[in-house]
């Protein structure tokens, strides 16, 4: 099972560091891991996406609650939460593809956000499914370079 969970924390040195190893401990792999700061500068906010065992994970959720500097801990399920990822992507190009690329950032609303000779840079957001049938479409031109935040999910 999939599980997208979401810390908020003290912005205290240490912190994402145990918070890993709580789940690196039992054997789970952080799918994707985004840690960001909100909007009160003594707090960030940490959010995970992991697979396993929802016993096992809501046993890694109460103890992610006992954790020092952990304020609050939300394990999202499916529906439960708002979720969204960003991607940088450098894509080769040239005369007779760029339309053809231009014109697929457009469909999922990707922006072009650097244009040169030799190569465009697009940064999409969606949630997984958006992101990887874009993927899917502009892996054909040539990938040159990948960049992703992972997801960052919110309470509906």
């Amino acid at each position: 099972m999939r599980h997208t969970i979401s810390v908020l924390v003290e912005n205290k040195f240490g912190v994402l560091a145990r918070i890993a190893g709580l789940f690196s401990g039992r054997g789970f792999n952080i799918d994707t891991l985004n840690v960001a700061p909100t909007h009160d500068p003594e707090l960030s906010r940490v959010t995970a996406v992991v697979r396993g065992d929802d016993a096992v994970l809501d046993q890694i959720t109460k103890q992610l609650k006992k954790l020092i500097n952990v304020v609050e801990v939300h394990d999202f399920q499916t529906g439960q939460a708002v979720s969204r990822e960003l991607v940088l992507v450098k894509l080769k190009t040239d005369s007779g593809n760029r339309a053809e690329i231009i014109q697929i950032c457009e469909l999922f609303r990707a922006k072009i956000i650097s244009v040169n000779h030799a190569d465009v840079v697009a940064e999409i957001t969606g949630d997984e499914g958006k992101i990887e049938a874009f993927l899917g479409l502009v892996e054909d031109f040539g990938i040159i370079e990948l960049g992703r935040t992972g997801n960052l999910a919110m309470e509906r």
